[in-house]
């Protein structure tokens, strides 16, 4: 085992350790009377929210212009409440352990895309080179449209949020906040921020650009 995979392991165990009961506790992974239709889904929710539509293509939405950012120019800060603060550019992302994962995508305007395969750095892995303090308990996502989303710790740690650069096989296009984009599957998708440049580690919650503008702050689809 190399030394940073030593680091990620021992952060890993301290996150759990610190987090693990108020991740359980979360709606989607607690809630006994969840909403929504079709079979029960990895997390024991319905598999579809409710009034969602399937789709087999892939919408796209933002809120401002398209940023395109070349994987020469993009670079990741990982800052705040942490020991450790992180800065890494392309090469450096991909030299960090790699995860395929495949997950169920919401979006809060009425559609749901099913089994997309993801590819890319979970963010437990960032959160545990950096090691939160212990004042630390919400994490902002700074997109480099000015675009901003926040998470509680507990959100942001769970094992199928990913900060992907592949999608389906194919490199994560710049519609879709390529680069790299983060990925909240037991969230609304809002929560994942497209073209990802900074992890801000908060002693508090502050709300991002669509909650300040009325957006539910804790985005669980089956409620």
């Amino acid at each position: 085992m190399t030394d940073i995979e030593k680091r990620i392991e021992q952060g890993r165990a301290a996150l759990r350790k610190r987090f693990g009961e108020s991740i359980q506790a979360t709606p989607s992974l607690s809630d006994a009377a969840p909403q929504g239709t079709g079979p029960r889904n990895r997390h024991g929710m319905p598999q579809v929210p409710p009034r969602q539509n399937v789709l087999s293509t892939w919408p796209v939405l933002d809120c401002a212009d398209q940023p395109m950012v070349s994987t020469e120019r993009w670079e990741l800060r990982v800052e705040g409440e942490v020991e450790e603060p992180l800065r890494l550019h392309w090469a450096d992302f991909l030299a960090l352990p790699q995860a395929d994962d495949v997950s169920d995508f919401h979006c809060v305007t009425g559609w749901s895309r099913l089994d997309m395969r993801w590819e890319g750095v979970r963010f437990e892995t960032l959160a545990a080179l950096v090691r939160p303090t212990l004042a630390a308990t919400h994490v902002m996502f700074h997109s480099y449209d000015g675009y901003s989303t926040n998470l509680p710790i507990e959100e942001a740690i769970k094992s199928d949020v990913i900060l992907a650069h592949r999608v389906d096989g194919e490199s994560l296009p710049t519609e879709h906040g390529g680069p790299v984009r983060v990925v909240t599957p037991q969230l609304w998708a809002w929560k994942g921020a497209k073209w990802v440049r900074r992890v801000e580690f908060m002693p508090h919650d502050r709300r991002g650009y669509w909650e300040i503008r009325g957006y539910s702050n804790t985005a669980h689809p089956w409620r």
